[in-house]
């Protein structure tokens, strides 16, 4: 049986890999095939990338927003974090379904069978396989085809969890239990890089513990190859990070300047996405909407908008009362460690962490550039600059193994 075989390192900009750095994704990079044009979607957060890379469309086509998406609920805007194992539940409940693209599970099915382990949020794990056709294992729990029951994956966040995750992966999926697709989502460096400043020591460590599980998984493949097996490895990352140095309450703003009423009327809200926001308005908001996309215009946290045509062209529908899409403000200043670029968050509540730290979410130039590279033993040392993205692995994955890629956004890489 073929096999495709995709690890993702949650929040590795490309620019972080060097043969100092992280050998064993050098060493893959110099005999397989590296993206060097792959990029991220919008927004860059973690859930609607897993949706994407597992059914081939941007949140446009796939249906979840970002880590964050508001619902009408009872004539209302609710505003749900995905992370939560629920979500699924309110996302039925209020739309009728999870993802309106299928995923790469439930198109192989019938053909192999499809496994994810993954270290970050349960929703970001979840939405790899959101209907149960597959395997999913998470710490939070796990399931099978249908939901049947699974033992949960007996980890916990943060890098030691990553490295029993991948010891588990190497020995029950790719050696004992083989499955046509198989998902291994580790948690760092992205987790780290929420709590510490991009560059710093905890960073490269961190780097570098997720390179050396990269280089395990690549030869227990490795040594599979060697007994007969036909496997395709691909690595990749989801985006990229940048440094925050300011945040904005989004709920405070709207309050300060008269959208108060609106929004504790459940008319109007913000989806907050790191360093984007998505803003919704349904009902009597729906006419203040250009006054407060000009008042936006206007605050100095805000880099970019997108509206209407535009905002489509970026991957997301203008559905579900979503009116635009906001990139927050950049500046070029170096941090203490001299990684370029110093961003402002969006935040609802009290209090805002994670000042000096990595984020993400919006189109930034660092957060959006993942990597990827496709390694097989018929692929020839290539460097290629056309531009790829998170919904072309689905595809090249079920090109491998010979099954059709209709409806799906992205297209195979071309890798031989």
């Amino acid at each position: 049986m073929k096999r495709a075989v995709y690890v993702n390192c949650d929040g590795l900009c490309t620019d972080w890999i060097s043969a100092e750095r992280t050998p064993a994704l050098a060493a893959l990079s110099s005999r397989g095939l590296r993206c060097a044009g792959h990029r991220a979607i919008f927004p860059s957060v973690t859930r609607a990338s897993a949706s994407a890379v597992t059914t081939g469309c941007r949140p446009i086509k796939h249906g979840l927003h970002g880590n964050r998406m508001a619902f009408i609920e009872d004539g209302r805007l609710v505003v749900r974090d995905a992370g939560p194992p629920d979500f699924r539940g309110h996302m039925r409940k209020a739309l009728g379904r999870t993802l309106r693209a299928p995923a790469m599970s439930q198109r192989v099915a019938g053909h192999g069978g499809f496994v994810a382990y993954s270290n970050v949020s349960p929703g970001a794990a979840y939405f790899l396989d959101p209907d149960e056709h597959g395997e999913v294992r998470h710490r939070a729990g796990s399931y099978g085809p249908g939901g049947s029951e699974v033992p949960a994956l007996p980890v916990k966040a943060g890098l030691e969890g990553d490295v029993e995750m991948a010891d588990l992966f190497c020995r029950e999926v790719l050696r004992e239990k083989p499955r046509a697709i198989s998902v291994m989502w580790f948690g760092d460096p992205d987790l780290t890089m929420h709590n510490a400043p991009i560059g710093s020591p905890a960073h490269l460590a961190a780097l570098k513990e997720i390179d050396t599980q990269v280089g395990k998984v690549a030869a227990t493949i490795d040594e599979l190859r060697a007994k007969g097996e036909d496997i395709l490895l691909m690595v990749g990352s989801d985006h990229g990070h940048e440094t925050i140095t300011k945040g904005v309450n989004v709920t405070a703003w709207l309050d300060e300047n008269g959208f108060g009423g609106l929004r504790e009327a459940g008319q109007l809200a913000f989806a907050t996405q790191g360093t984007a926001a998505l803003l919704y308005a349904i009902g009597e908001a729906e006419r203040v909407v250009p006054e407060v996309i000009e008042k936006l215009k206007s605050a100095p946290w805000v880099g970019a908008i997108a509206t209407g045509e535009e905002l489509e062209r970026l991957g997301i529908a203008i559905e579900g009362g979503l009116v635009a899409g906001i990139s927050l403000a950049r500046s070029p200043e170096p941090n203490e460690f001299g990684v370029a670029g110093q961003r402002w968050a969006s935040f609802n509540g009290p209090e805002f962490k994670g000042l000096g730290n990595g984020q993400h979410g919006g189109w930034g130039p660092d957060e959006t550039r993942p990597f990827l590279i496709v390694d097989h033993p018929g692929a020839k040392p290539t460097l290629r600059t056309e531009r790829t993205s998170l919904i072309d692995i689905a595809p090249t994955a079920l090109t491998f193994l010979g099954l059709p890629v209709d409806g799906m956004e992205g297209k195979p890489i071309a890798w031989g």
